[in-house]
């Protein structure tokens, strides 16, 4: 291995060249692959020494930036996926443009209260993490044998120290996104032969629910529990679970400021110790600064203490500030020499694992006071004009499920006698109301988690859904998100950016106090109902909106994106595209059979849906359902490539660009094909109309304002001169800029839920109409036409027929076609 590799990322690469680093469902690259990769992001890094922002997800190309990054010896500040970080950004600029001094040690940067978003982060070395690697790995135990799972973020200092580990001893790492409640994460782990996984407090509630005692993992060793003081019966409990199945709990202790881990409990005293901490870390020694008789604050020294904070940019060129770290943890060395937690002297609270701080609320809540005893965040108030606002406004500040945000309404803060607030006692009454388990009444209006994840399991059929899924990780497609998004913008009162890959959870914390009269309506979905209206009027001569099914095309390349190709593994792409593909296929053969039955309007190519392969060349009606067959080989001709896995590392690594050469290869074959303006059955042929699927597509991964200009002035090209109509390609073009637009619009509600009973319908309704309209717009009765249209078709959707139009290829059969 190189020495430039060895030295910049901190001897964590120390496999053998041939040995597996980093697995994935699609591939598995060795060390020696992992290093060419590490050292060709960190060429592409460049000698500047400006901090790398990476939004870190559970996946090889954050896991490549992050080891490049400290290869190429450039501070990394890891972030969660997804959010626009602009406080950071704003904070930070100088240093990330390269403008700022940093110190020569400097090489992670990581926020100190997790969910917060606070701009005050921990500076960490080079030194903190090797030694914190190494750590961990001797009191685990670690072996080149060993294969972990990524069962938790990687930008989660917990979830970075299982990668830092692993591969500071040559194990691998195995890469997925999905939730230990997914039944996918235990295919993976049978699969791939997972030694570990490593989960918080909630995570084993999410095991309670999932069936987990009764899984056979033989390969499993051992599981680690951190981010919070798990209950002692719980620990208990694994832990015989564990001595029962062959494999080993290991309970461990840590915060951020020191790299990850402070202490561990030895497994053979999980049982019997299930209170304690257990010792420190190897290389670490802790120690007592009295306050009351053998409780004292936790004080811990070691060669992973972090060099200190930094809360603007002059702090990144401060070298090390600190020989130890305070906790502020309340904790007693027990008499056979183990630490315990007692309590806690600092403000911060543990939530959901998320370290939360409770003084930056208050500062930011005014004169409420904040304190989580016990898992949940009480919010005490003696202003009752202020009572139904905080939960909203607490949620500008922590990203928190509405259930566990309780507000109580006091008639006079408690203080002690020299006029401090008497935290002890807000504490003893929130213990009261936890132990009284989760309150009825006294959050805002809006969502809680619970009853967004009903709406979930019955929406999607997956009864066994929890607050941390989401849309795309339940398998959610573009049949199914018309009705959650709707029922979302209802019950949070907005759509937040990237919902559908948001937990539950996240959602629920993200609640607003719903609109009484707007409603917030995702883009496809407005476009999908006013493109169907379109459609039915101008076919029944009520007006003339021609371009409503191109503009279709371009909503399913959307949502394409947006739902078929995140799935985590190549298989299950596959499966989600041909799934969609039968969605349209289904309905549209069982309808054109039963009208060939009482008509000769339709012929057997068009009931497969193959009129443009072995139909007529001239328009007749069998073209009628162009639309339908464009999307359905469309998906299964994206699902079949990407299941060539030299095209699925490829899209998933450069999904803007991939979108790009898609735009880039079908608007070719246009213009080989037809030049600009495409005859009377071209415009309506697969080869010929495909741009428009993937501008869709391209609209979607759009995520900069320099992209979103550059799918813009595409889509004014593409459309040009296709029709040979102005109004037309201008319609069309319109259609899809709208798709660039980075936040749904508003319309009143009654509008709002018509567009999403016609975008749900809209599928019927292109198949019913051309049934219904013709009699009544031959007898002057076009509007008639138009209205009955409609109707039949939400009839349909709505009725008997809905299980067709949500048809399902079975799994098994899907395995099968896929494998």
């Amino acid at each position: 291995m190189s020495s430039t590799i060895a030295t910049g990322a901190h001897l964590l690469l120390k496999g053998r060249p041939g040995d597996p680093a980093v697995i994935t469902d699609e591939t598995t690259l060795t060390y020696a692959e992992l290093e060419q990769a590490v050292m060709d992001r960190a060429a592409a890094y460049g000698s500047a020494r400006g901090v790398v922002l990476l939004e870190a997800g559970n996946d090889l190309d954050s896991v490549i930036g992050y080891l490049a990054a400290l290869a190429a010896r450039r501070p990394v500040l890891l972030t969660p996926p997804g959010g626009d970080h602009a406080e950071l950004r704003t904070r930070y600029r100088a240093a990330f443009d390269g403008r700022a001094d940093l110190h020569p040690d400097l090489a992670l940067l990581l926020s100190t209260s997790g969910s917060t978003g606070s701009p005050k982060l921990v500076r960490l070395s080079r030194d903190n993490l090797t030694a914190n690697a190494a750590s961990i790995a001797a009191y685990l135990g670690l072996t080149s044998a060993d294969r972990a799972m990524s069962s938790l973020p990687l930008h989660y200092c917990y979830g970075l120290s299982v990668l830092n580990s692993h591969l500071s001893v040559g194990a691998a790492v195995i890469l997925t996104d999905l939730s230990v409640a997914d039944e996918c994460f235990w295919d993976v782990a049978a699969r791939h032969g997972a030694t570990s996984f490593a989960g918080v407090p909630y995570t084993f509630d999410l095991l309670d629910t999932s069936g987990f005692a009764e899984r056979s993992l033989p390969s499993l060793r051992y599981i680690t529990q951190a981010g919070g003081k798990m209950p002692p019966e719980t620990v208990r409990r694994y832990a015989a679970l564990g001595e029962s199945r062959g494999w080993d709990l290991v309970v461990m202790y840590g915060q951020t400021e020191a790299t990850a881990r402070m202490a561990y409990l030895p497994p053979a005293l999980a049982a019997s110790r299930p209170e304690a901490i257990g010792i420190p870390i190897p290389g670490g020694h802790f120690r007592l600064d009295p306050v009351d008789g053998p409780v004292g604050e936790l004080v811990y020294t070691g060669p992973n203490v972090m060099m200190g904070y930094a809360e603007s940019v002059a702090d990144l060129a401060r070298g090390p500030e600190l020989t130890e770290l305070r906790t502020g943890d309340l904790a007693r060395q027990a008499d056979d020499g183990l630490w315990e937690i007692t309590g806690r002297s600092s403000r911060f609270g543990k939530i959901l694992g998320l370290r939360i701080d409770l003084d930056r609320i208050e500062s930011e809540l005014g004169s409420t006071r904040a304190v989580a005893p016990g898992g949940r965040l009480h919010l005490f108030t003696d202003d009752p004009g202020s009572a139904d606002r905080l939960p909203a406004l607490v949620d500008g500040i922590v990203a928190l499920p509405r259930a566990l945000v309780q507000v109580h309404r006091i008639d006079e803060v408690p203080r002690t006698p020299n006029g401090k607030v008497d935290y002890a006692t807000l504490n003893a009454w929130a213990s009261v109301a936890d132990a009284a388990g989760p309150p009825d009444a006294g959050l805002a209006e809006g969502a809680d988690a619970e009853a967004l994840r009903t709406v979930y399991a019955t929406v999607l059929r997956r009864p066994n859904a929890t607050v941390a899924d989401s849309f795309v990780s339940l398998g959610g497609d573009s049949l199914s998100f018309v009705e959650i998004a709707t029922q979302l913008g209802e019950r949070l009162g907005t759509l937040p950016s990237g919902w559908q890959h948001r937990s539950i959870a996240e959602l629920a914390a993200s609640a607003r106090s719903p609109r009484r009269w707007l409603r917030p309506v995702e883009t496809p979905v407005l476009l999908r109902a006013v493109a169907i209206v379109a459609i039915v009027g101008s076919h029944a001569d009520v007006w003339t909106l021609l371009g409503g099914a191109h503009i279709l095309l371009a909503v399913a390349g959307f949502n394409l994106a947006r739902f078929g190709l995140t799935a985590p593994t190549r298989t299950l792409r596959a499966r989600r595209l041909l799934r969609g593909a039968a969605a349209v296929a289904l309905p549209a053969a069982l309808w054109v059979v039963a009208v060939a039955l009482v008509s000769d309007r339709y012929h057997w190519p068009t009931a497969l849906g193959l009129n443009q392969a072995f139909g007529s060349d001239e328009w007749t009606r069998d073209w009628q359902l162009w639309f339908l067959e464009v999307i359905t080989w469309s998906f299964a001709g994206i699902a079949l490539l990407l299941l060539v896995p030299v095209l699925d590392r490829w899209q998933r690594r450069h999904r803007f660009g991939a979108a790009l050469v898609v735009v880039g290869a079908t608007l070719a074959v246009r213009y080989l094909w037809v030049g600009i303006e495409a005859g009377a059955t071209e415009r309506y042929t697969i080869g010929c109309v495909l741009w428009c699927l993937a501008l869709g597509w391209a609209a979607a991964e759009a995520q900069r304002p320099w992209q979103r200009v550059l799918v813009a002035m595409t889509v004014v090209v593409a459309t040009y001169g296709f029709f040979g109509d102005p109004v037309r390609e201008a319609t069309v073009a319109l259609g899809i800029l709208v798709l660039l637009v980075p936040w749904p619009p508003l319309l009143p509600w009654p509008l709002a839920r018509l567009a999403a009973v016609l975008a749900a319908s809209s599928l019927w309704i292109y198949l019913v109409h051309w049934q219904i309209y013709p009699g009544l717009e031959a007898a002057g009765l076009g509007w008639l036409g138009v209205l009955a249209s409609i109707a039949a078709g939400v009839a349909a959707a709505l009725g008997p027929a809905a299980w067709v139009a949500r048809a399902r290829v079975p799994r098994s059969r899907l395995a099968r076609l896929t494998a």
